[in-house]
This record gives C-alpha cells, sequence and structure tokens, in this order.
C-alpha cells in the first residue's frame, strides 16, 4: 500500500487548509484511516481518525471543532479540512492505514498503523 498525502502549506493563523490523501495498491473501503502529525523535536501525535464506512470519526481534543476528516471511499482518498489553524498546528501531518480490515481498536496509536504517507508540512505563521 502507498499512501500519498499533499495539501500541505504555509498558511496564516485563523486560515484554512486542506489536506488529502491518495491511496494506492489497495482500496480503502474496509480499513480504518487515521492522520497524524509531528512538530520538530515532538513525538508524532494523533489527530483524526475515520471508520471504514465514514459513520465514525474520532479527534484529539487540540482539533475537535476545527479539523473535518472525511473519506470518499469510490476515490480511495480520505481528506483533514482545517479551520481556525493556529501556530501549534505546524507539523508534518501523516496519513496511514492499519493491515487489518474493520478494525478501529486504539485508532489513537501510531502502533494500530503499518502503512504510512510520507507527510506533507502545514507551517501556520503570520
Amino acid at each position: 500500500v502507498q499512501l500519498q498525502a499533499s495539501g500541505g502549506g504555509l498558511v496564516q493563523p485563523g486560515g484554512s487548509l486542506g489536506l488529502a490523501c491518495a491511496a494506492s495498491g489497495r482500496t480503502l473501503e474496509r480499513y480504518t484511516m487515521g492522520w497524524f502529525r509531528q512538530a520538530a523535536g515532538k513525538e508524532r501525535e494523533f489527530v483524526a481518525a475515520i471508520n471504514w464506512t465514514g459513520g465514525r470519526t474520532w479527534y484529539a481534543d487540540s482539533v475537535k471543532g476545527r479539523f473535518t476528516i472525511s473519506r470518499d471511499n469510490a476515490k480511495n482518498m480520505v481528506y483533514l479540512h482545517m479551520n481556525s489553524l493556529k501556530p501549534e498546528d505546524t507539523a508534518i501531518y501523516y496519513c496511514a492505514a492499519p493491515e487489518r480490515p474493520y478494525v478501529n481498536t486504539n485508532y489513537f496509536s501510531t502502533r494500530a498503523y503499518n502503512y504510512w504517507g510520507q507527510g506533507t508540512l502545514v507551517t501556520v505563521s503570520s
């Protein structure tokens, strides 16, 4: 499975940005998908996850109410829309997929995911 994250860039505080994750080598429709981020000098942390149908979503407290995860199984894509961005949201953002289908336990843990995209840099600065 190859995951390709895109959409990062420089945005001012309070601005919005949309990230996309494209998958190849596997259809995503049976898999929970996650977004994580890693700021300089910090560990990779959970941002958001979505189950295989898109009917359930989970968010880190730090982004709840500002970020929205979604998916389009027909296009094999997962998205992360980010509003009201803050400087502390600056990080490399990664999309991730697990090995096993129809599983959403530990969706918040990096250890639940086996496949990672290369990451896309989001910088929030004036």
